[in-house]
């Protein structure tokens, strides 16, 4: 379960750390005083989106940690295949927030965003405001009968999956090979005449470089024997050249050795220096006489050159790209040729991956029709539960014109509220406050399959009121009583029923603004219900009537327990 909230420099909260507990959590609080502010920032860490003015005005980042204590087995399990576990049976998420960017960790672990939405997901689900209208979408209604039966249902949808992806390939090559003779001829004639021009200039790999460097060197001939002419004039044996200057110098060296022995050491190190040069420059004289330039090389090293360039600018960087490209033109050329063989094949595969398919499609259709039923039960269940006296609920399936990678099954989630009257689509009967007790309904038969520890409800008691607010506040007593339910509201028969009750205010020190939250004793709390129950004045009569609502709810719950 969430047993600590930090924030930090977001919206209007400048710092604020919750203690939540264990059963019903209730959060209450004047309009604007920064509730929902507090629930986006547990949203971000489920990869919410971040607004340009989040951060607080003149904070250098926001921050929000989560700080979850293991004690369901399922999620401990859910947490090691992610990779996270649990250090003294705790998980702490966080999320610092700058402008442009956002890190994430995970026990003080840098992850990316899809692994902390992953690790959350595990630990805590949230109810937006709003979220309810999600369920008039089929898709949304699909989506929750799969998370219901998921335990078949996601088996069954890979395989689906992994089917529909090779129709789809087999679907996508046999289009490639839809085409009249005439374009066939055409484009069998035109992939000979690419293979061919690569052919004819039947290339070598590494040829192109070889070729620069003699360009190169015959295009800079005359630059080439001037430098060189210079450079054997310097370093020769003729007129002042190091080679004959460096011989004198050693002739001196070689009189003077026999008065002193220690000169033999410098006399053989200008030796070395004088054999050095008389080797470069014979190696030099070799290469000047072997250098000629050649009209006709020229011309034909220039025209080589700018055929395989003129390849490359059509086929491929270099000599292997083109050649490569040679390859699948080539092999594009065989398949033409054997076209009708390829054609009928084509086809094959495609009725072959069509009907495996079909199959899986099929099964998972029937289990999905399967779990269809059982939620059908736990749904009408439900709904009795929040007043909903004589209803009546079903999902129907429809196929769809084509396969998709999710099957073929569309679901119509009907619904009928009265005696009497035919099951309807839920946009076509039912009112907010309907959809909103139908939501949570479904909300509190996903959280037992999943067993998720931790569910937050904003604003669930939107459209309701009188009775049916008591059946929603009981059914929260009740969902309270096996996970960690935090719930912002305005209904105090809701609000009666917490285990801890918060109060969230909105403080004014100067020209700062700040949003706060504070635990409430018994009696701040039967005084915070009597503020809900009577407006901005609290009488005397309102407060009995609080403290009455407050005991019978605990009887209620009490009650329930035994």
């Amino acid at each position: 379960m969430l047993v600590h909230l930090h924030v930090k420099n977001l919206a209007l909260i400048e710092e604020i750390e919750v203690e939540f507990g264990p059963g019903l959590n209730i959060l209450t609080g004047e309009t604007g005083a920064g509730k929902s502010i507090l629930l986006g920032s547990m949203q971000l860490i489920l990869g919410g989106k971040i607004s340009k003015n989040m951060i607080r005005e003149k904070a250098p980042y926001g921050l929000v940690e989560l700080l979850f204590q293991i004690e369901n087995p399922k999620a401990k399990e859910a947490l090691e295949r992610l990779d996270i576990f649990t250090e003294e049976g705790q998980v702490l998420l966080s999320r610092k927030i700058m402008e442009g960017r956002s890190i994430n960790k995970i026990n003080g672990e840098t992850v990316t965003m899809g692994q902390m939405k992953a690790a959350a997901a595990c630990l805590l689900d949230i109810h937006g405001q709003h979220e309810h209208q999600s369920l008039l979408y089929q898709d949304k209604q699909l989506e929750i009968l799969d998370a219901y039966g998921k335990e078949k249902i996601q088996p069954a949808r890979e395989k689906v999956r992994d089917a529909y992806k090779e129709y789809k390939k087999c679907r996508a090559e046999l289009a490639s090979l839809d085409m009249d003779e005439e374009q066939r001829n055409r484009e069998m004639a035109f992939l000979e005449f690419e293979i061919n021009e690569i052919e004819s200039a039947a290339l070598r790999e590494g040829e192109d470089e070889e070729l620069e460097k003699q360009y190169r060197r015959l295009s800079n001939g005359r630059r080439i024997i001037d430098s060189l002419q210079s450079i054997h004039g310097m370093t020769g044996y003729e007129g002042e050249g190091a080679g004959d200057m460096v011989g004198n110098a050693l002739r001196e060296l070689a009189r003077v050795t026999e008065f002193d022995e220690e000169l033999n050491s410098l006399a053989d190190t200008l030796g070395e220096v004088d054999s050095l040069l008389n080797d470069f420059n014979r190696e030099l004289s070799s290469y000047m006489d072997d250098m000629t330039f050649d009209q006709e090389v020229f011309y034909e090293t220039e025209r080589r050159l700018d055929l395989i360039n003129g390849l490359k600018a059509k086929y491929g960087q270099n000599i292997r790209d083109i050649l490569a490209y040679q390859d699948r033109q080539q092999q594009k050329l065989e398949k033409m040729q054997k076209f009708e063989e390829i054609f009928r094949k084509s086809q094959e595969n495609l009725a072959a991956a069509e009907k495996i398919l079909e199959k899986y499609s099929n099964d998972l259709s029937e289990i999905r029709k399967e779990y269809s039923k059982q939620l059908e039960g736990k749904v009408i269940e439900g709904l009795k539960d929040l007043n909903f006296l004589d209803v009546d609920f079903s999902i129907a399936f429809n196929k769809k014109k084509g396969f998709t990678d999710n099957g073929f099954d569309d679901v119509e989630y009907r619904i009928s509220t009265n005696p009497g009257e035919s099951l309807k689509p839920l946009g076509k009967i039912v009112s907010g406050g309907e959809l909103s007790r139908i939501m949570l309904a479904l909300k509190a038969i996903l959280a037992d399959r999943d067993q998720i520890e931790t569910l937050i409800f904003d604003e669930i008691d939107t459209g309701i009121s009188g009775r049916t607010a008591q059946k929603v506040s009981e059914k929260m007593a009740v969902i309270g009583q096996h996970h960690q339910v935090l719930c912002i509201t305005h209904l105090p028969q809701i609000a009666a029923m917490a285990d801890c009750h918060f109060e969230i205010e909105k403080h004014v020190e100067g020209a700062e603004t700040a949003t706060q939250i504070h635990t409430l004793t018994e009696d701040a709390s039967i005084r915070e219900l009597a503020r809900l129950l009577g407006g901005a004045e609290i009488t005397d009569a309102v407060l009995v009537n609080a403290r009455e609502m407050k005991e019978l709810a605990q009887v209620h719950k009490n009650t329930r327990l035994k």
